[in-house]
């Protein structure tokens, strides 16, 4: 019995040290010359989409590992991503956990997390930072008017890691770590860019058909034009399970550069990008720049930053696997014949997106480059 127990209890305790150990990359398993990229909120569903998209040779880095990055506070179980990085077909994927939480007077200066977000930094090439819910309006100083907040934590955590990164209107003392690395590589895809741009002292509206365009309701939304819709109000309406939930729109390009230039995209294109968001940039942050916006220029759809080239976002999510391969067949209204996003989008809308996702591929070497 006295065996049993004692096997019973080395088993478990080292299920738990594995367990510890897979959350704390930076402690044992940085390997000097590796190249590292950062993907903050590390789901299992962004994990699987980064590999996604190694895999499928969209996202092209086939030397660099990746370190999930997130708060020990936020409101996800990353019990699953760390199950999920210990199959044999994960192993370029790690996590680290960062203890501790900061109230939002700490969150645009010095604090607990500084000297973790230094040695990720100096770790690392770049970092990513994925779709998900409303930030709290108190960290860019306005009432909740139409935010539902459902993990403030994860927004304090990820705000204060692109402060420190790029700095922002807040704190105009604190100095940004991209000017040691001015050609470091961060980008965002829907919340992700809504988050850099208050992180740099921007705002946000809160709702786009209330604020912007004065709708109400479900209804009310609907009599807009389907390129002024940037989700899907049908489902609100009518009970159908081929609803899907999101909008496909098309982009108009500013006079801005970056897609030209960076992304090779043709200005003549206005290709329809995958949309899921009620809430869009209001006042733009410190040296962030305009690069697309919606069809009627009411919402803005692309930033990049005017003194780190590396540095951009997006409002849409080019990061969708269902983009670039045959998926489930779904309608946006109930008189549409239902299509996959891969139909939808077209082939001229695909090339723009593997564009995209070249340019980001390109910037990430870029910085690999400049750290040598």
């Amino acid at each position: 019995m006295k065996i049993l127990k004692k096997l019973i209890y080395t088993v478990v305790l080292a299920f738990f040290l594995n367990a510890v150990y897979a959350q704390n990359f930076l402690e044992s398993g940085i390997k000097p010359g590796k190249t590292y990229i950062l993907l903050a909120h590390p789901t299992v569903q962004n994990l699987e989409t980064i590999h996604f998209l190694l895999n499928n040779n969209i996202l092209q880095l086939p030397d660099a590992e990746f370190i999930g990055v997130f708060s020990s506070a936020e409101s996800y179980n990353y019990k699953h991503s760390v199950d999920l990085i210990g199959k044999p077909e994960m192993s370029r994927f790690h996590l680290q956990k960062v203890d501790g939480a900061e109230s939002s007077a700490n969150i645009y200066t010095v604090n607990s997390w500084t000297k973790t977000f230094k040695n990720l930094f100096d770790q690392s090439a770049g970092i990513f930072f994925f779709g998900g819910p409303d930030i709290q309006p108190e960290l860019y100083e306005q009432e909740n008017l139409y935010s539902e907040v459902t993990d403030p934590n994860r927004h304090s955590f990820e705000l204060s890691f692109l402060f420190h990164l790029l700095g922002g209107k807040q704190n105009s003392g604190f100095s940004p770590f991209l000017k040691e690395k001015p050609g470091y590589f961060v980008t965002g895809f829907c919340l992700g860019m809504q988050s850099m741009n208050v992180a740099t002292g921007g705002t946000l509206t809160q709702d786009i058909p209330a604020q912007t365009y004065k709708k109400m309701t479900a209804e009310e939304n609907l009599k807009l034009k389907k390129d002024q819709l940037h989700r899907n109000y049908w489902q609100e309406i009518k009970n159908d399970t081929l609803f899907m939930g999101i909008n496909f729109h098309p982009i108009l390009y500013t006079a801005h550069p970056f897609f030209m230039k960076k992304v090779k995209a043709d200005r003549e294109l206005k290709p329809l990008v995958l949309s899921s968001h009620h809430q869009s940039i209001e006042k733009l942050g410190k040296d962030l720049i305009v690069t697309a916006t919606s069809m009627d220029e009411m919402v803005i759809e692309g930033i990049q930053h005017r003194v780190y080239p590396n540095v951009f976002a997006v409002q849409f999510h080019p990061e969708v696997p269902a983009l670039y391969k045959e998926g489930k067949k779904l309608k946006f209204a109930p008189e549409d014949t239902p299509k996959s996003y891969y139909e939808i989008i077209s082939e001229e809308g695909r090339e723009f997106h593997l564009k995209y996702w070249q340019a980001i591929s390109k910037a990430i070497e870029s910085s690999i480059r400049l750290q040598k």
